[in-house]
């Protein structure tokens, strides 16, 4: 099948070829016929299946013909982040080159003057994050009742987000007469029941399993004491294999200290994480496209749906909380037919979560035995696991060892300088009343009345004249 079996117009077929794309992957070759008859289509695949351009390609010739009008968008794109948002972009200005067709990309971390300016111009393809999209509806800057055609991408990815209320939100607001399309790699129940409120009898394309992952990339995992985890990325990273790699770590402090280190240690790496304005992230996507850097340290803000051709290896540096993430994290390598690897670094804190995932995916992830598998410390089996966290209690044990005894050899020293202090102090006041005290610690003699003498008694005074 060629995609000019699909029903697409001359033209969109002139881009196609000039992108160098001639077969339709499975999920284009079930939707684009469905979206070309005005269907609604829901599709189950997983990333880098090409379900972009399985909703790009018919819309670009749904949208050829018809006119636009200031602030009501003709269309509408939802996706979680403004790095997907930006992607469904690129692919909208590379297939359409041939169409007179206006876009406009609403996303968060950039000024809203050139946004409301395109708005007010009339667009026929509106891409946007939900939040960027609220905020501006809520400022009146744009009607939603002149949308012909909804896609709600990366949907599960917008559950994680807290993004779902927004969405139904949103779809309030739109017309009742309207194509809808979702995408999402898996099917969650609240993204089940979002398909059934605001979808007509859609068309269920599910090209692999929900939530399975792609049989491409070659996976295993790491069973590996934290400290030692820096020490099995660097060998993995050294090898003569590995081309790019996406290192994926659950925090952005994570992100930042291991791209430094392994920046300093001589690797090419990069960062992106949530913290990062819009430009900086755009610019690190940038250089790791380009071949600057062929290491990209990430949070999951990177992990859904970015298109970056080449990646031989995603590491998970640090196993994934949410079971989903890891089929969205891996999906970054083996894209388009190609090969890929994928590690993931287990720690015992991590039992569950790995748990998690191989009841997800319904697959054991192969335990690594290989070469480099003594540079994570303990892949062997848990009985080695064991061995190095005993290991590491020994030292730390010896070390609170040592501790204490410089504390005691220090606190004698002490006792003994405050025992020498007290017997110079007693020496010097002997014959005195006041320095003198009993067992029970109080004075041999009662305290003096209010106006006598109360210091030391001289020792002629004691002298009697009866003597």
């Amino acid at each position: 099948m060629t995609f000019a079996d699909l029903g697409l117009s001359p033209e969109l077929l002139k881009a196609v070829e000039a992108a160098g794309y001639t077969e339709p992957t499975p999920i284009q070759a079930q939707a684009i016929p469905a979206v070309l008859m005005m269907k609604d289509v829901l599709g189950i695949a997983q990333t880098g299946t090409g379900k972009t351009a399985s909703f790009v390609l018919p819309m670009i010739d749904i949208l050829a013909s018809g006119r636009r009008r200031a602030r009501m968008p003709r269309s509408l794109i939802l996706e979680p982040t403004r790095e997907l948002a930006a992607q469904v972009a690129d692919n909208f200005e590379k297939y359409g080159t041939n169409h007179d067709l206006k876009m406009a990309l609403l996303i968060g971390g950039v000024q809203m003057g050139e946004q409301v300016k395109a708005l007010d111009e009339g667009v026929d393809v509106l891409i946007a994050t939900p939040g960027r999209l609220m905020d501006l509806f809520e400022r009146g800057k744009i009607l939603l009742t002149g949308c012909e055609l909804l896609v709600i991408d990366e949907a599960d990815r917008m559950l994680d987000m807290g993004f779902i209320p927004d969405i139904e939100a949103i779809c309030d607001k739109l017309p009742p007469q309207l194509q809808t399309m979702l995408f999402s790699a898996t099917m969650p129940p609240p993204i089940e029941k979002l398909s059934k409120k605001f979808m007509d009898n859609p068309k269920r394309i599910e090209v692999s399993r929900a939530a399975s992952t792609n049989e491409n990339i070659a996976q295993n995992k790491l069973l590996v004491s934290p400290r030692k985890k820096k020490d099995a990325l660097r060998y993995f990273l050294a090898k003569d294999e590995m081309q790019t790699a996406i290192v994926f770590a659950n925090r952005k402090t994570t992100v930042r200290e291991l791209a430094k280190s392994l920046n300093r240690e001589g690797f090419s790496a990069g960062e992106i994480h949530g913290d990062m304005d819009q430009s900086s992230r755009i610019a690190e996507l940038k250089r790791f496209k380009d071949g600057t850097i062929n290491i990209l340290v990430a949070s999951d803000v990177a992990a859904r749906g970015l298109d970056i051709k080449g990646v031989s290896h995603v590491f998970n540096y640090d196993t994934p909380w949410h079971p989903d993430d890891y089929v969205h994290r891996i999906g970054r390598t083996g894209r388009a037919g190609a090969t890929g690897h994928a590690y993931t670094f287990v720690t015992k804190e991590d039992a569950e979560a790995i748990a998690n995932i191989e009841k997800l995916t319904k697959n054991e992830i192969p335990l690594w035995t290989g070469e480099g598998a003594g540079e994570g410390g303990s892949n062997d089996g848990e009985a080695q696991d064991d061995s190095g966290e005993a290991a590491d209690a020994r030292e730390n044990k010896a070390r609170r060892s040592r501790s204490r005894s410089r504390r005691s050899d220090g606190d004698e020293g002490g006792h003994a300088s405050r025992k020498l202090r007290g017997d110079d102090r007693e020496a010097k006041g002997k014959g005195t009343s006041r320095n003198r005290r009993n067992d029970n610690g109080r004075d041999d003699e009662p305290p003096a009345k209010p106006g006598e003498w109360n210091g030391p008694v001289p020792s002629f005074l004691g002298v009697s004249t009866t003597d």
